[in-house]
């Protein structure tokens, strides 16, 4: 069914104005809650994190890389010339590098019986003893990951290592006509191992410029050895336990803190909607199925041909914001999540709160991406306003102290399903990629508000069709975001409700025990 473009100012949504109140003091008390409530969590998790990894290479034991597999058709693989500036004044926390970092290689010979050597020496020599000998060369930016080169790879792991991939993936060959002495006769070696088993070398870590090198013990072609690194430091244990407890103190300050500007914004919204309701007159939801939500948008017929391109930046005020208030919003549930286990209510001051998060959002995405409905600004308000998309909820008296427990994940598990293909379901509707290796996804609602862009472009009309179908298609993941931020106990409906308003569907019965929706009688609103 198509709905007529009509000015939204034909369909008020809301109060013209409804002024809620809301003091700096709530707004500065939530931002400092978040900054705080974000920090802290990310220090927890580091901390866990370290404390873990403590515990992992204690007793002297290494953190090794997954072990790859190494091809030369030359004589050795050596790494790059490795340059190292260690002395007395070298020093963490007031101990020296060289006590608090200590590295391992691990060199297995693929070939049973076969004997590998094993060796690190200064750089010169090296190179003076493998000159115009055939040898692969694994480049410095190899072992130092994705920490500092964007495309090296995982941390830890030579460029091109991944789980489908091998080492000589990363080596460059270097040509050359002579064969090599046997390398375990050589002097210049500070540290080498022989042998047809697993060879290590633990690395001290010493001033000057050195080169790894992996052999034949007999200095023959091909080689073909299975490499590790290991490291083990006691970094982490300077870093612990301080930063856990840093994280847990901006945990212990922060959330209460976001609760109280969360609890204040929420009073000031309720205050200026009346009494019971968040967004609409008091009313008795007992006959109401199957969803008491309401959501609007109402198609604005002055809509622009193409400030669509530039909305993205326009709407980035708005998309600051809304990451502060999403991180609030969930602080808030987890709460209240509590709060329903142990009492049946979810505290009104939150609950007003956290509907006017998602009537924020979804007033940003009716103007921006989510539906391109409007070029009216989106207010930077909670509370219902004169806008042309709005939503609203009524405030439950009582909620389900089990359901809270399992409806948010489990229960929820079938919509989540389907809005994941609604909203983010790429994997269902493809994925292009171009040549440099970026690539586009499409969601089924992000392919209809670009079908709808495109068309918006050329013809400066939205397709009345499609726009009903964005709509419901919101509807729908807005209903389960309901349900799963614990709002409401209504199971949502497997239903498109398509078009600008949200049907009414009113059953005979006030009776909490009442049939289901869709039965003779029900009426639109």
């Amino acid at each position: 069914m198509s709905t007529p473009q009509t000015d939204p100012s034909d369909h008020p949504t809301a109060p013209r104005h409804l002024a809620a109140r809301t003091r700096p003091l709530h707004w500065a008390s939530l931002i400092a809650g978040v900054i705080l409530a974000s920090i802290g969590l990310g220090l927890t998790g580091l901390g866990a994190g370290l404390m873990v990894a403590e515990a992992s290479q204690r007793d002297g034991r290494y953190a090794y890389t997954a072990t790859e597999q190494a091809r030369s058709v030359g004589n050795a693989i050596t790494t790059d010339p490795i340059s190292l500036e260690v002395d007395g004044t070298t020093s963490i926390g007031g101990e020296e590098l060289r006590d608090l970092l200590s590295i391992q290689i691990r060199a297995t010979p693929a070939v049973p019986g076969q004997e590998v050597f094993l060796g690190i020496g200064p750089a010169p020599e090296v190179s003076e003893y493998l000159a115009d000998v055939p040898h692969s060369v694994l480049r410095e930016a190899a072992w130092v990951g994705s920490a500092n080169y964007g495309d090296a790879g995982r941390w830890g792991y030579p460029m091109g290592w991944d789980d489908d991939s091998d080492l000589d993936a990363a080596l460059d060959a270097v040509p050359g006509t002579r064969t090599p002495e046997v390398p375990a006769e050589q002097d210049f070696w500070v540290q080498s191992a022989t042998g047809a088993d697993q060879q290590t070398l633990t690395v001290e870590l010493q001033t000057g410029d050195w080169m790894v090198v992996v052999m034949n013990a007999d200095g023959t072609r091909p080689v073909w050895v299975d490499l590790q690194l290991g490291v083990h430091t006691e970094l982490f244990g300077l870093a612990n336990p301080g930063v856990l407890i840093a994280g847990i103190l901006g945990l212990v300050v922060g959330v209460p803190v976001l609760l109280l500007g969360a609890a204040g914004l929420g009073r000031a919204i309720d205050r200026g909607q009346g009494a019971g309701v968040v967004g609409r007159p008091a009313v008795s939801t007992a006959g109401v199925r199957p969803d008491p939500l309401r959501l609007t948008g109402h198609l604005d017929p002055r809509v622009s041909r193409g400030m669509w391109l530039v909305k993205w930046l326009l709407a980035i005020p708005h998309y600051i914001v809304l990451v502060l208030l999403w991180f609030a919003l969930i602080t808030v549930t987890v709460i209240s999540g509590f709060a329903i286990l142990f009492t049946g209510r979810y505290p009104r001051s939150w609950f007003a709160f956290s509907v006017g998060v998602l009537r924020w959002n979804w007033r940003v995405g009716f103007y921006a991406y989510s539906a391109l409905g409007t070029d009216r600004y989106p207010p930077f308000a909670l509370a219902v306003t004169d806008y042309p998309a709005e939503l609203d909820l009524p405030y439950p008296e009582r909620l389900s102290r089990g359901l809270v427990l399992v409806k948010w994940w489990l229960l929820a598990i079938p919509h989540l399903l389907i809005v994941g293909i609604f909203t983010g379901g790429a994997w269902a509707l493809g994925t292009m990629s171009s040549g440099d290796g970026m690539s586009v996804t499409f969601s089924l609602l992000g392919l209809l508000v670009l079908i709808a862009a495109i068309v918006l472009l050329f013809t400066g009309r939205y397709p009345l069709g499609v726009f009903d179908l964005v709509i419901g298609l919101n509807r729908w993941a807005t209903r389960v975001g309901t349900y799963v931020l614990l709002l409401r106990d209504e199971y949502p409906p497997f239903r498109l409700d398509q078009g600008p308003e949200e049907p009414s569907w009113a059953v005979a019965s006030p009776s909490p025990t009442a049939g289901s929706p869709g039965e003779p009688g029900d009426q639109p609103e």
